[in-house]
């Protein structure tokens, strides 16, 4: 019977859903996250009487169809870009991005990563560097002898050095940004890379070309909102429910037909 595969594809879907919004719960408080979307689209028809097609010699044209379609697909599952709350965290190496924008990260391996989590660190050499010891591009090296650290709106990192009477700048911050940011493959760590779907990145100062500026002493959260995401949920089970009733229901059928022929 054909409405078991159909609903077999909706509980498949609907499982996926809750992958993806039991990810996004998990990650409300994950710096820097952007929450995803599950997408579906429905597959293909078969159609047994055409829309459209001619039912007399007459002319007469069909004004409705009979489709029987063949269940559901998943199709993507996007992030969501918008902006997260900013919260002060009073650390001089946390820095913030409010607007467009995402942190360069050099790899171990050379490539360039993109990050919305500014919860920089120091390594043994001074240099600014991720939770994970990764340099933060373009590199950055803060004296053992500065104090007063201060990362301005525009990226710009200056510091007192003993000896001056005035800060001395030691280095600039350079964001990135993508013509499409959904484009980009999470590599988890908080780090994404570069895909074709996400266009070449566009480097530049932060505050200028359409990039955000920077907040000193913040970090951005997670763009999730719990009540829509258990709501989402919510929905979600439902749905799945509804789907294993068919199934129920079409095996009951099929039991009592059997019944009959016998």
């Amino acid at each position: 019977m054909r409405a078991l595969h159909t609903a077999a594809t909706g509980m498949a879907a609907q499982e996926l859903n809750v992958q993806v919004i039991s990810n996004n719960i998990a990650n409300m408080r994950t710096t820097g996250y952007k929450r995803q979307r599950a997408e579906f689209q429905d597959l293909l028809y078969e159609h047994v009487s055409r829309v459209g097609s001619q039912t007399s010699s007459q002319g007469n044209i069909l004004p409705a169809g009979v489709e029987l379609g063949s269940g559901v697909k998943s199709v993507a599952t996007p992030r969501i870009m918008t902006q997260g709350g900013l919260a002060a965290s009073g650390k001089d190496y946390d820095v913030a991005i409010r607007g467009e924008g995402f942190f360069k990260i050099t790899m171990p391996d050379g490539r360039t990563a993109y990050t919305r989590d500014g919860s920089f660190e120091l390594d043994a050499q001074g240099r600014l560097v991720t939770a994970h010891g990764n340099l933060v591009q373009p590199g950055v090296t803060i004296p053992q002898n500065a104090t007063s650290v201060t990362i301005n709106a525009q990226g710009a990192v200056s510091a007192s050095v003993p000896g001056t009477t005035t800060t001395t700048q030691l280095g600039q911050i350079e964001l990135a940004r993508f013509v499409n940011k959904a484009g980009l493959t999470g590599a988890g760590d908080n780090l994404y890379f570069e895909t074709p779907a996400s266009g070449a990145p566009q480097n530049g100062t932060p505050g200028s070309e359409g990039l955000g500026d920077l907040m000193q002493g913040n970090l951005e959260q997670a763009n999730v909102e719990a009540v829509s995401e258990i709501s989402d949920l919510i929905a979600a089970q439902r749905a799945y429910e509804m789907n294993a009733k068919v199934i129920t229901a079409a095996d009951q059928m099929l039991s009592a037909t059997s019944n009959l022929m016998r």
